[in-house]
Order: structure tokens, then sequence, then C-alpha cells
């Protein structure tokens, strides 16, 4: 994607905050994803471009180095970034490239996580022998990888298993099958040992690290392990009290209203909320009340309501300025 600019395909400016970037991400990996458009090659590619795209510019370091190098930066070096100048090179390690060396630091800036190690290693190995001792072996693997993934909101909150569509190394599409443990919320990250890139001659893959994002359910909202609903009351339910259907994770339940509920009201439905799970007790449901009244009303209503409020009086708003 080096003729692309990564911004552009975000649809986002060069100064756009992480969450800019975040919700153009989300609304771009929605349209494009492969579960929604099945067998659309051109939507499969604008897949890939976008979550290239997002890996680069939801990350701080990376997103600082493609604002100085741009694409190329990227192309032809692994992990260990855009090439230094002559001029960085020799205030880095000194005139010459021969002083100031500080080999750690050096050897560590090729490949990244298990190429760095790598590397590593090698320099280590040969300081050893020149000394005539040993080093301990390090574990070498392949490259740990990040990705991104929405998760259905009553996934997250039941658990469950959802697919998530991986890019590999050689361009080629992967859908893997992940499982999400219930309770779950925006920004957790689960681990896939041995998904990352593969391994030097034969040695074990990376992992891959999965960021998750919620999606948004038509009418639940979360506080933490408790669910929120807002359920509609006509005028004459609110004053009168009443037995309402409502929306659980469980289906539609009956609800006692209680004669002179307020609109703004909640009403707890104890331990229907985030199932319990990792030793974490179980939410509650809130039904929150919104009173709605009537916008057209006939002659006789209006004397009705009139002769009411004659005998009913009363200030909400008494105290409170």
């Amino acid at each position: 994607m080096a003729d692309r600019d990564y911004y552009e395909v975000l649809g986002v400016a060069r100064d756009a905050s992480p969450d800019a970037v975040k919700k153009a991400y989300r609304k771009l990996a929605r349209k494009f994803h492969p579960d929604v458009n099945p067998g659309d090659k051109s939507a499969e590619k604008s897949f890939k471009e976008v979550q290239q795209a997002y890996d680069v510019l939801s990350d701080q370091e990376k997103r600082a180095m493609y604002d100085r190098y741009g694409a190329a930066g990227f192309e032809g070096m692994g992990a260990a970034g855009p090439r230094a100048s002559a001029s960085e090179w020799s205030a880095r390690f000194g005139d010459g490239g021969q002083q100031n060396v500080d080999f750690s630091e050096f050897f560590g800036g090729f490949g990244g996580g298990g190429e760095a190690e790598e590397g590593a290693g090698i320099f280590e190995d040969i300081i050893g022998r020149m000394r005539g001792g040993r080093t301990a072996a390090r574990p070498r693997q392949g490259r740990n990888v990040e990705a991104h993934l929405n998760v259905p909101f009553l996934t997250a909150v039941r658990g469950g298993q959802t697919a998530i569509s991986v890019q590999r190394g050689d361009g080629k599409t992967e859908s893997l099958t992940v499982k999400i443990p219930p309770g779950v919320d925006e920004g957790s990250k689960l681990r896939l040992k041995g998904q990352g890139e593969p391994g030097p001659k034969g040695t074990p893959a990376g992992d891959m690290t999965i960021t998750l994002a919620i999606d948004p359910h038509p009418y639940f909202k979360r506080e933490g392990r408790d669910l929120l609903v807002e359920v509609p009351l006509t005028v004459a339910e609110a004053v009168l009290g009443a037995r309402v259907e409502v929306p659980t994770l469980d289906g539609m339940k009956p609800v006692p209203i209680p004669a002179g509920t307020s609109s703004g009201q909640k009403l707890r439905l104890k331990a229907q909320g985030v199932p319990a799970s990792g030793g974490k007790a179980a939410g509650d449901l809130f039904v929150v009340v919104k009173i709605v009244a009537p916008r057209n009303v006939d002659d006789e209503s209006k004397r009705l309501v009139e002769r009411f409020a004659e005998l009913n009086k009363q200030n909400p708003r008494e105290g409170l300025w």
C-alpha cells in the first residue's frame, strides 16, 4: 500500500486525535469486513488497507515514524524502521560508526520482537566464546503481531465465539475463531499464543494480541457490570402503576411499576446484568423510566387533566432554586 496515504485510507486529517482515528477505523472495518462482503475482492482489498493504516496510525511510535519517513520507512525493513541518514548514524554511533557504539541498542534495532532477541543472542554468544564462557540459550520465536476486533454487544456480555480476519505476511487473509470470555469491555486485550509470525528455521511462532472494541446495542447500555435499559411509560401507567414487559438478557420479563413513578427513576432487577465470571459477581439490570406524554389530546381529556391538576396541587420545582 506504498502508494496510498494512511491518513487518506482512514479519511482523517494528519492531526487527527487517537479517538478520531479509532472511530474512522471501526466505521470502515465494519463497511469492508469480509463477512459483510463475501466474495468481494475489492472490499477485501480495502479491508486490508484499512487494517494496515490503523496498525500504524493507532501506535504512537509507528505513527511518528510514518509522519517522518512515510510508508517507505516500513518497506523491506521488517520492524526495524526506516534507514538512518549518514548524519543520524554519525550522531548516534560516532564518527565513522567506530566510537560510542552501544551494541545492545544496535542489535536490538533489527527486526523487533523475536528477531531482536535473535540478533542480541548471536552477539552475546560471540562475546561469551571470546571470554571462554557460556551464555544461556535464549528462546527464539517469530514476531508478535497485533490485531483489532469488533465484538457484538451481547457476545461481549455473555461470552461466546466470533471470527477475525487476519492478514499474514505473505499477503493472504486467514480467518480465526476467537473465544470471547464473558464480561469483556472496550479496550480489553486477548492473547492468541502461536498465532503471530512464523519463527525462523522452524522455531515457534509469535503471539497475537487482539484489542477488542464493543459494538453498541439498540437499547442496552453498560456501566461496569450493570446494564441499563430505558422503558417508556404512559402518564396513566406512571400515576396509577402498571405491569409492563421489559427486555432482559433472557428475553422479555414482566416488571411491576409502582404507582407514582417519576421519569428518570431506576428500578433494579438484581443479578440480571453482566453474568458472574472470573470471580466477579453478576451485575444488575436497571430499568430507567421515561414518561411519554400524548401529543394530541382532545378537549374532554384536557378538561380531565385540568381537573386532575386542581385536585392534586403540586410544584415539583419547589425548593430547587
